[in-house]
């Protein structure tokens, strides 16, 4: 069964794609993936909040008096919740890309113009072949409009866009006002990819101890909100789509590929059940499209996409209306 697809301007054997997560810290995990499969490598972000907290680290080092001493904890950022410092990051790159022969995608989470931009540079300059930004931003500002976020989002993407030649995908929160209009923003600003979506930690309140929780795992309940989007933008938008969050079988895979998406991430399943679950997950795939007589997984991407309905506003409208008038007591 051919399951070729194109995603990020790569050629792939099949578009299940391990996405950025800690199982790359581990150099044994990650020819595991390979050897399970994978497609490509994608790196876990390197965060903007890490890299200005090492910058500020050095300079106070450096303006340090005489009288300093060296072993002072007070002169070192806390990166606890940080793997890989930024030096380390470009490091495992390097070495992620003399372990496996398949594409390393590297990524930088960020919402600012700042110093930390040189990172795509020299994310590309240690060899990674593709960068994925990660606009991962809450707007919590009740003095900032939602233009005025668009607006620095879609400026750190023109700077990377400027700033490398490797290919460059932009992972989207399902929270822009129009979520379209900014898909076709960053077409025009030429990046290789959008991917739907990055998922916000939720946090959970323990109500008897008074703690504040987080639900790290994503459930297959997730990925509806993808599909939605992915058909919307499917065949309307040079760059090709990507869906993460909520894909941990073939038949999710399925569905998001049918909605549209030329790559289908998966991290939560993988984490759970270990990188040899990508192989149980494309085998079950090729012999989903077997079955129906699919002759290969082109054939059915965007088979479901809006653009396959004569009039999609209507059948937004008319699959609203109807899920509401359907419901028995």
């Amino acid at each position: 069964m051919n399951l070729a697809s194109t995603y990020m301007g790569f050629d792939l054997p099949h578009p299940l794609i391990p996405g950025a997560s800690p199982l790359v810290d581990d150099l044994d995990r990650v020819r595991r993936l390979e050897d399970a499969g994978a497609p490509m490598i994608v790196m876990h972000s390197l965060f903007e909040e890490q890299i200005t907290s090492e910058q500020l680290a050095m300079n106070r080092s450096m303006e340090a008096g005489v009288d300093s001493f060296a072993e002072a904890l007070s002169y070192l950022p806390e990166l606890g919740d940080f793997a890989l410092g930024t030096h380390e990051y470009l490091e495992h790159v390097r070495k992620i890309k003399a372990a496996v022969s398949v594409p390393v995608i590297g990524s930088l989470n960020g919402t600012t113009e700042g110093g930390w931009l040189e990172y795509a540079r020299l994310i590309a300059e240690a060899g990674a072949d593709g960068l994925e930004l990660n606009l991962y931003e809450l707007a919590t500002d009740l003095d900032e409009t939602g233009d005025q976020v668009e607006a620095r989002s879609l400026e750190v993407v023109r700077t990377v866009r400027q700033a490398v030649g490797i290919p460059l995908a932009v992972k989207l929160s399902p929270f822009y006002s129009s979520i379209a209009n900014f898909a076709a923003k960053l077409d025009r600003l030429g990046v290789d990819a959008i991917l739907l979506f990055n998922r916000f930690y939720q946090p959970d309140i323990d109500v008897e101890q008074l703690e504040v929780l987080r639900v790290n795992l994503s459930s297959p309940s997730e990925l509806l909100l993808r599909l939605r989007w992915l058909a919307v933008l499917s065949g309307r938008v040079r760059p090709s789509l990507g869906a993460t969050g909520g894909v941990h079988t073939a038949i999710d895979a399925v569905k998001a590929v049918m909605a549209g998406a030329h790559g289908v991430q998966m991290v939560s399943a993988l984490l759970q059940r270990g990188p040899e679950h990508l192989r149980q997950v494309r085998d079950d795939l090729a012999h989903w499209l077997e079955v129906h007589e699919y002759e290969s997984l082109a054939q059915m991407q965007g088979s479901m996409n809006l653009l396959r309905c004569d009039n999609p506003k209507m059948y937004e409208r008319a699959n609203y209306m109807k899920i509401l008038s359907s419901w028995e007591f």
